[in-house]
């Protein structure tokens, strides 16, 4: 924070030259949008450099983007679809759990990437000034990228399937914008915890795992009695993954879990904004 209070020289001309104070800033401000904006290359630099270090001397490049979707596909239709009976509404189960898959590893790689970016970017944070949010930022968006190449193939399989998608398609990026703001949301609350409590990173991969099961990735959430679909829409995936097979496959539409799973993302992501700002002028010391 910047103020005038005081005179304390001449300028050249004679006339009183306004002192200039800095103070730190206050703990509980707004996003700054604009200064984002103007720092919107570093963050085009920062999701440039972990895509190419993600994919830098590799032998099979970006086809790692859906292998890892592909082999749980595999294996949830194995065991799911085949041996457990799990229904699928009407939908090939290969196509049904890939169409969660996608979706659901955007927001979990997000996730991951997001939580360590804070600790990751350590040496850079404490040398220069810059917008402390562009690295959880760039952290959801590098992704984005794996996404598009898995989605070409999910369309392949909806055409190999002879599925057409329905005029719901055109809510399919709301769906898209809704995981990654999920991962944004959980993500700045991690990100800044994990300064500070370096456990976290290693909790992520098990909170991941329970999520996956907990979200309607390998069953539909029409198998939950009616009374707790509301409920289960306090899980922001639940209505990420519903929502987007709907657009995509044309199942139920899961209107009321898909409002509640948008408040809570929300209220996640205004808290966590707040919290990140909040613990924002302690990064430099503690990381």
């Amino acid at each position: 924070m910047i103020s005038t209070p005081n005179v304390l020289s001449l300028s050249p001309a004679g006339e009183p030259e306004p002192a200039i104070k800095i103070r730190p800033p206050k703990k509980w401000v707004p996003v700054d949008l604009h200064e984002l904006w103007e720092y919107r290359e570093l963050l085009y630099s920062f999701v440039s450099r972990d895509v190419k270090i993600r994919y830098k001397q590799t032998a099979l490049g970006f086809l790692w983007a859906i292998i890892q979707p592909l082999f749980l596909m595999v294996v949830f239709t194995l065991f799911f679809g085949s041996l457990a009976k799990i229904p699928s509404e009407g939908i090939p189960y290969p196509l049904f759990s890939f169409a969660a898959l996608i979706p659901w590893t955007l927001f979990a790689e997000g996730l991951t990437r997001s939580t360590t970016s804070m600790v990751q970017n350590a040496n850079i944070m404490t040398k220069v000034y810059f917008p402390r949010l562009i690295m959880p930022i760039s952290g959801i968006l590098s992704p984005v990228v794996d996404f598009t190449i898995a989605f070409v193939i999910l369309l392949l399989m909806m055409a190999y399937y002879g599925f057409i998608p329905t005029i719901a398609i055109v809510l399919l990026p709301l769906f898209i914008l809704l995981a990654i703001m999920t991962s944004l949301a959980v993500g700045l609350w991690l990100s800044a915890l994990n300064v500070k409590y370096r456990d976290f990173q290693y909790t992520i991969p098990f909170l991941i795992q329970v999520w996956l099961f907990a979200s309607p990735v390998v069953y539909p959430s029409s198998l939950l009695p009616e009374q707790f679909r509301l409920l289960y829409g306090l899980n922001p995936m639940a209505g990420v993954i519903e929502g987007f097979r709907w657009a995509l496959l044309g199942t139920n539409p899961p209107e009321a879990m898909i409002l509640v799973s948008v408040g809570v993302v929300i209220l996640l992501l205004i808290g966590g904004l707040f919290y990140f700002k909040r613990m924002e002028q302690y990064f430099a010391d503690v990381v």
